[in-house]
């Protein structure tokens, strides 16, 4: 008899864990918070043209910290095509202010994070990881729709109706409920490289301190009581809440 092939019926690894690793403060702590409960770790960084490119470079600093087996997913062709966010057009200026501001809706690139995370759970899918795992938190609600519980709970079925049959990860978004206060705070109490991340959207030589998700970095630490391990170029200017 002819043998059967048992690829698709292969389960997952229930102690591997694939990270969505941007390089940025969230994603960093992510890595720590599943290195903390012994997985063994995998991690997809997506070059998709940003302007802050500099994030790549961090994020293969992070991986190696961890030795995490680390791939980086060329899209770079994506953003010349996705016009009108300042992440991905030059034309656009990158805006300064709170990050919970309108303004900041110049930085949503269209759909991004569901492109990010499918493309993750292809990769998770075919290494059969567990889990894949997802940085976003509660201070993205404000301007992102794809950092959204209703965001994370379609995503968990799509991935399940998409990958019918086949080993599936399980997703997961461990900080969706938190505060990029108590980010910053796990990370720091977990060591994880917070020097090495990179947040800031103008991509630049130093943070720029303005910038909306550099001003959500500033305010994280300070409202957590720790001290800021970033370099700005701007760390005095404050803006309102709106």
């Amino acid at each position: 008899m002819m043998e059967q092939n048992s690829s698709s019926a292969d389960p997952t690894d229930p102690f591997t864990a694939l990270v969505v690793l941007s390089g940025g403060m969230d994603s960093t702590t992510l890595m720590a918070h599943y290195a903390a409960l012994s997985y063994r770790l995998i991690a997809v960084t997506v070059d998709y043209g940003q302007r802050h490119r500099r994030e790549i470079d961090s994020a293969r600093r992070i991986a190696a910290h961890y030795g995490a087996r680390h791939h980086v997913v060329d899209l770079s062709g994506l953003g010349s095509v996705l016009g009108g966010s300042a992440l991905t057009d030059d034309s656009v200026t990158v805006p300064d202010g709170h990050y919970a501001e309108q303004s900041m809706k110049a930085t949503v690139v269209p759909n991004r994070n569901a492109v990010l995370a499918n493309v993750a759970v292809a990769v998770g899918v075919a290494h059969r990881a567990g889990v894949v795992a997802l940085g976003m938190h509660a201070g993205d609600h404000f301007i992102y729709p794809d950092c959204r519980p209703a965001f994370h709970a379609a995503l968990r079925e799509l991935v399940a109706v998409a990958n019918e049959g086949f080993p599936t990860p399980s997703v997961e978004a461990p900080f969706i409920t938190w505060s990029k206060a108590d980010i910053a705070a796990h990370g720091t109490r977990l060591g994880a490289p917070l020097e090495a991340s990179w947040s800031c959207y103008k991509g630049g030589e130093r943070h720029c301190g303005t910038c909306g998700t550099c001003y959500e970095r500033r305010e994280a630490f300070q409202t957590a009581g720790l001290t800021d391990p970033t370099e700005y170029l701007d760390a005095v200017t404050r803006f309102a809440a709106p």
